[in-house]
This record gives structure tokens, C-alpha cells and sequence, in this order.
């Protein structure tokens, strides 16, 4: 089989990080299309062996990008199409459906009740989705949550389909050999009690709860902030305001160290960490939450599917409103902690599992017939 992924842009996102890992696990020729912005995430999936072309789609009127990507569909040969991320969403469907190709697949990765990968969920925006998901035969939601949400939408519950996120367990298991070499690489003192944020810096993750909850815990309380984004300069200023700003470190997409050298890997960084935080109020999974599951962590979160739909509950995984006072007072170093072993509910995201079940999806999907035009007699 022989199945082109579409996605708006690969920068260092959980949606983006997700397709990779999910290419690793699929027993299918597959080869990708960025319609933006070719970062991290593509050198990586070219150093994986994968084929990668960046389409240079100016922005999302620019509709000469389609007749570039309906070319490319044409010449590839693709069994499947399978779209992720809004715009990609949009185009790809159609794009496929003008090039023949009737295997269309979509992913929805980030679906709230309020927002779609940041952008606010006006009338306009739900009627272009709906009409491309039209287009395509099998829609995928990654949680029950979004799920519902699709179906409040108006997408026929027949086609949706639940294929939760996956991570590499082993690769997120407690290091502490990496916690010590981390923490000493990024100057936190031995005694630091690290809180960690992990995502993509908008204003939509709410890590300005975090920062000014951080004022008011003791000064061995410290903040380690994974990711880059708009918002950094922002939270910036708000950690100086609040007077913690020798406090709150923050990584940008990729970690580096005061030298200029590479950082640790996200791994590492969870090493590091006492406590995961996660106070977006509108999530569509929470992979940065599995992770820390992954990785042995408590976890306080506002939000997070991916924990809220687990058959069996994840015996430190907290729901916290999502308030600067209700944060600093989860957030507060125990009196003990115990060991640093992930709960059995944590083994519900391996990836492989995940890819077995979009298998499922992709053989359902390419054996439903093509409808026939009737002839006259």
C-alpha cells in the first residue's frame, strides 16, 4: 500500500510529532507533504528515510496551492490519501478527490469546544470543514472526546473513527542517570523542585497560570518550560513582573544550553521533572500528559481527554480548575515522594497499538466499493 500524508506545516507540534512516530509503526510505503513551513519534524522524518516535499503554500488563500498538490497526488500512484491538521483538511481532501484518489482518510488531531488549533470555531470555519469532510470516507478522532465533538458538529457518526495519539514507552521510562545529567546541564540547583509545562507557547496553553502561580511557592520551586511559540516573549515579561524570572527557564522548540549547544531530548526533560502541569482548558488529547504518565510523573491538569477517557484511572493524575491559586496549591512539593513507575493505564498510548488500529481504518477504508454511475439502456 502506498499512502500520502498531508499536513499544514511540520514544525516541532504534537500533531506533527505524532505523524512521524506513527510512519515508524505502519507496515506501509508512505511519503508526506508539508503545505508550510518544513521544520524540525521533516528533517526528521527525512533522516527516518521518508520522502518529503514542501508544497510553499503562501497561506490559506492561496489557492494555487491546489492545482500544485492535485499534480503531485496524480503523479505518486497513492492507494490513500490521509490529511491532518484544518487546512490540510481542506485542501488535501479535495485535492485527492480531483485526482482520482477515493481513499480519503482524515486525521482531526486538535478539535475543542472552543477553538481548532487556535483559531476560534466561528460559523465559517465549521461549514468549510464540514463541507471537505465530505469529500473523504473515514474522519479520525484522536480520543472519545473529540469524537462527541465531531458528531455535535454534524459528521455522520459512521464515519468517525477513535485512533487515540501514541507514544513510545520505553523511550519515555524514568532515567535517572539522564535526570541528573539534565538538571546539571541546565543549571537547576540540587534541590530544585521542578515544575514542567510541555507544548506549543500560545495563549491558548495557559502556561501564564503557571508562571504566576510560580510566585507564590517557595523558591525551590522552579519552572521548566518545553516549547517554543508566540508567547514566549510574553510569558517572559510576566515571569519579570512577578518577580520569578531566575526561576522559570525556558527550552524554545529545540533545547539549548547556555554554551549554544543541543539539549537534552524531551525524555530527558520529563527525567527532570517532579511534577507535569498542564492548565489549557480546552484540550483534544493531552499528549504531553501521557508522556509524563509514560515517564513515572504526577500530573496536574485542567484539561486533558486522554486521562478523562482511560478504562482505568491513573492513580496521580489530578483534574485542577484552571486558576492561578487552584495550580500553586497542587503544585506544591509533597512531603515524600514515591518511586518513579508509570501506572498500568499509561500502556492504553503505545504506539503500536495505535498504529494497529489506523491499519484497521486504512483496510475498511480502501475496500469500500466505488459507487458506479448508472448507464443508460
Amino acid at each position: 500500500m502506498r499512502a500520502l500524508h498531508i499536513i499544514t506545516g511540520l514544525g516541532t507540534g504534537g500533531a506533527e510529532q505524532q505523524l512521524r512516530l506513527l510512519i515508524r509503526h505502519l507496515p506501509v510505503d508512505c511519503e508526506v507533504v508539508t503545505l508550510t513551513n518544513p521544520g524540525a519534524v521533516a528533517d526528521g522524518l527525512i533522516a527516518d528515510g521518508v520522502r518529503v516535499t514542501h508544497l510553499g503554500m503562501s497561506g490559506n488563500r492561496d489557492l494555487g496551492a491546489l492545482p500544485r498538490l492535485v499534480k503531485h497526488i496524480r503523479s505518486g500512484g497513492y492507494d490513500l490519501v490521509h490529511t491532518h491538521l484544518y487546512r490540510a483538511c481542506v485542501y488535501g481532501r479535495l485535492a485527492a478527490r480531483l485526482a482520482g484518489v477515493k481513499a480519503i482518510v482524515a486525521t482531526e488531531h486538535s478539535l475543542g469546544d472552543a477553538q481548532m488549533e487556535g483559531r476560534d470555531l466561528t460559523q465559517g470555519v465549521r461549514a468549510l470543514y464540514l463541507a471537505s469532510e465530505r469529500l473523504g470516507r473515514s474522519t479520525v478522532a484522536v480520543s472519545p472526546t473529540v469524537a462527541d465533538r465531531l458528531r455535535r458538529w454534524g459528521v455522520p457518526a459512521p464515519r468517525i473513527e477513535v485512533v487515540p495519539n501514541g507514544i513510545d514507552l520505553a523511550r519515555f521510562r524514568f532515567d535517572p542517570v539522564a535526570r541528573h545529567r539534565t538538571r546539571r546541564r541546565l543549571g537547576l540547583p540540587e534541590d530544585a523542585y521542578v515544575i514542567g509545562g510541555i507544548g506549543r507557547l500560545n495563549a491558548g496553553k495557559r502556561f501564564d497560570v503557571l508562571v504566576e502561580a510560580l510566585a507564590g511557592l517557595p523558591d525551590d520551586h522552579w519552572l521548566l518550560l518545553v516549547g517554543g511559540g508566540p508567547e514566549e516573549s510574553v510569558l517572559r515579561r510576566t515571569a519579570h513582573e512577578v518577580g520569578v524570572a531566575d526561576r522559570v527557564l525556558f527550552t524554545g522548540e529545540r533545547p539549548y544550553v547556555p554554551d549554544g549547544s543541543p539539549g537534552p531530548d524531551l525524555p530527558s526533560l520529563t527525567s527532570a521533572m517532579d511534577v507535569l502541569a498542564s492548565p489549557s482548558p480546552d484540550e483534544a488529547f493531552g499528549l504531553a500528559v501521557v508522556e509524563a504518565l509514560a515517564a513515572g510523573l504526577p500530573v496536574r491538569y485542567a484539561s486533558c481527554p486522554a486521562v478523562e477517557d482511560l478504562p482505568t484511572p491513573a492513580p496521580d493524575a489530578r483534574q485542577v480548575p484552571c486558576g492561578v491559586e487552584e495550580f500553586a496549591n497542587s503544585l506544591r512539593r509533597p512531603p515524600t515522594s514515591g518511586p518513579r513507575t508509570p501506572p498500568e493505564a499509561a500502556r492504553h498510548y503505545d504506539i503500536a497499538r495505535s498504529a494497529a488500529r489506523l491499519m484497521d481504518v486504512y483496510t475498511t477504508t480502501l475496500s469500500v466499493p466505488t459507487p458506479q454511475k448508472a448507464t443508460a439502456t
